[in-house]
């Protein structure tokens, strides 16, 4: 897979060096599930933090539209 490189705002989430999309998906599931921001009631749901409002550019993002969203953090 081939390694891309990431936005700043991204970065502070996955770390700043280059990635293949899947890994970023993966490290992006690391953090929320260690900060605690899926959703009590509708698990499909993510509640950003900051770091990742500045990624997802809103405060809620379902788990399907999150691969979506990184795609304008990475080249």
């Amino acid at each position: 897979m081939k390694a891309l490189t990431l936005s700043p705002q991204l970065a502070a989430v996955v770390g700043d060096k280059p990635l293949p999309r899947t890994e970023i998906v993966s490290k992006l599931w690391t953090y929320i599930k260690s900060k605690g921001l899926q959703d009590k009631v509708n698990k499909r749901m993510i509640n950003a933090d900051d770091k990742l409002k500045a990624v997802f550019g809103k405060p809620q993002v379902s788990m399907f539209e999150m691969a979506g969203l990184i795609g304008k953090h990475v080249k």
